[in-house]
């Protein structure tokens, strides 16, 4: 499949052209490979001819992460022999999802990268260091690689942690950007502080921000971005992806939310009643991917609560714009009556200057509702340090979670656990 940039800067009423008939042959071709689909038509008696329009979409049901993990192979397309790359969801709501990749699957992985980059002002006289995993089949890594590749921008393959040696790197070939977690970034410029390193010297004039919000809904910076750029004066550029989706959309330099990107992937927001929200709203991520020869998805319901908003762009681009992610729907938490979502909790706790760094946990009690446990590394073990960590936390959440504090190692090890690439922030023990 060809693909062109320009779709995303073309009239809205020729980009839906552009989807319809891009979705045409994905139900056509779902109909002829997937076994998944194949049933779900069958059990639903639905013609693939009847399905011509994005707005006839609605005649699919939904398909689930659940779905994904109980019949992950079910929606491989393709015999194993077109198989090339065999990546993995992260697991951190259940099981690891497969997600098995052909190469006309990587040709489209790559674009999807190189058309996020550009979005974010890339181009090929940059030098990106990645502070993030090549291996352990996480597909970003990947992705991000290849993107650049494509873009002809150079690229330092560092890795994650080690604070002294991403320093060192920095200084020795002299990066223009950066692609981090928000809350490593933030680590980073600590260990620089306390190491007496000028980072105003530094050759990084931006980074993008993947798998944490660096904004809030109204585009401002949240409290770890506004942490990151008053110490340290680079650019942050927001990203929203998923392994399942094979896409990724990411902000322009208006910095407004991430561009979707129409020739990758069709979007809807959807309410509690699975009716599209209006612009401005809140609502579920539900995908369809266009394109993706391995593993196509319909209707794909991501679990991440976001706005979207459908204006046309300062920078030009048509396509709609997501938030960070608000929450996810699986993640939400139900405490002493009030509602709450892992991102809101962490903005709490990123905000107080006694947590060094935290956990939170939530679990059912005896009588089947949700209880919450922070695990704390404080700055200090003082009585004044404990109770202003308690008081702000009962004055913000109105309520009184559990609190234990643990030594820094305690923490790796509950944020570190085995075969998890990701560092934990949040642990749902609650019963099914």
């Amino acid at each position: 499949m060809k693909y062109s940039s320009a779709i995303a800067f073309s009239k809205k009423e020729d980009v839906e052209k552009i989807q319809e008939n891009k979705l045409i042959e994905l139900i056509n071709y779902v109909a002829n490979n997937s076994p998944y689909y194949k049933e779900l038509f069958a059990d639903n008696n639905i013609d693939p001819a009847d399905i011509k329009s994005i707005n006839d979409l609605s005649k699919i049901p939904f398909t689930t992460k659940d779905h994904l993990q109980n019949r992950n192979m079910d929606f491989l397309c393709v015999s194993p022999d077109k198989i090339i790359e065999y990546s993995s969801t992260s697991g951190t709501l259940g099981s690891p999802v497969t997600i098995a990749l052909t190469e006309n699957d990587l040709k489209r992985l790559e674009y999807n990268e190189f058309s996020s980059f550009t979005c974010a002002d890339g181009n090929s006289e940059e030098i990106y260091q990645l502070m993030l995993t090549l291996d352990r089949q996480f597909m970003a890594g990947m992705a991000y690689y290849s993107g650049l590749r494509k873009l002809g921008a150079g690229i330092i393959r560092l890795g994650p942690g080690v604070p002294s040696l991403q320093w060192d790197t920095i200084f020795r070939l002299k990066p223009t950007a950066i692609v981090a977690v928000p809350s490593f970034i933030y680590k980073m410029i600590l260990f620089a502080q306390e190491h007496k390193i000028d980072i105003k010297r530094t050759s990084v004039k931006k980074a993008i921000c993947i798998g944490e919000n660096i904004r809030n809904v109204d585009f401002s910076l949240n409290v770890i971005g506004k942490k990151i750029t008053e110490a340290w004066d680079i650019k942050l550029y927001s990203t929203y992806a998923s392994t399942e989706m094979q896409t990724a959309f990411t902000e322009c330099s208006e910095l407004k939310g991430g561009h979707t990107q129409p020739e990758l992937i069709i979007v809807e927001v959807l309410d509690e009643n699975n009716q599209q929200v209006e612009p401005n709203n809140i609502g579920e991520v539900t995908v369809t991917t266009l394109g993706v020869e391995g593993m196509p998805l319909i209707r794909y319901k991501t679990g991440d609560l976001c706005m979207y908003f459908n204006e046309v762009c300062k920078c030009g681009r048509t396509s709609p714009r997501l938030s960070s992610v608000i929450g996810r729907k699986k993640q939400m938490i139900k405490y002493k009556g009030t509602t709450l979502y892992p991102p809101a909790l962490f903005e709490i706790l990123n905000e107080m200057e006694e947590i060094s760094d935290y956990l939170a946990e939530v679990y059912s009690n005896d009588i089947g509702t949700d209880e919450v446990l922070i695990y704390i590394l404080p700055k200090n073990n003082s009585d004044e340090c404990n109770r202003n960590i308690r008081a702000n936390l009962q004055a913000r959440l109105r309520v009184s979670p559990q609190i234990k504090y643990i030594n820094a190692q305690e923490l790796q090890k509950l944020q570190q656990p085995e075969n998890v690439r990701k560092i934990v922030k949040f642990i749902d023990s609650r019963s099914v």
